[in-house]
């Protein structure tokens, strides 16, 4: 009996190491996966809504370009790797994608605290145009593989 609780033990460590090991060496998206937009909006919707609620929608499309925009000549969507678009996925490439995800990381948080802190204090109108102008970007860039 207790060899039993042993070597499932022993099994269930080896089986867990494998399920959560990950590949260093796996191709990773370009484009942040959670660079998305859940849901665009018309004047008439955002007009209903609250300016807590606008910031957040506000803050979330900035986010979104932020992840997409520089990359528009390669990727207009998450899910493209460098294996993709034929870029050797080597150490170097992988380092340097790397170091932009955490650089863009950290750009990103300083700008939202500086979104939270200023922008409440917005015209309610002017915060609604951003949001729309943002979203009319994020739309063409979804037309952008199209040209």
């Amino acid at each position: 009996m207790k060899g039993k609780v042993i070597f499932f033990s022993v099994f269930f460590l080896m089986v867990s190491s494998v399920v959560s090991a990950q590949d260093k060496n796996a191709p990773k998206s370009i484009i942040s996966m959670n660079a998305l937009i859940r849901k665009y909006h018309d004047r008439k919707e955002l007009q209903g809504m609250k300016k807590g609620e606008l910031l957040e929608l506000y803050i979330e499309r900035i986010k979104v370009l932020v992840k997409t925009l520089p990359y528009i000549a390669l990727a207009t969507k998450p899910g493209v790797t460098m294996t993709d678009l034929g870029i050797p996925n080597d150490a170097d490439n992988r380092k340097i994608l790397a170091e932009q995800d955490e650089i863009t990381t950290n750009f990103l948080d300083v700008t939202v605290a500086f979104q939270r802190r200023m922008v409440p204090y917005s015209d309610t109108g002017n915060l609604i145009a951003a949001i729309l102008f943002y979203e009319n970007t994020l739309k063409s860039l979804h037309e952008f593989n199209d040209m």
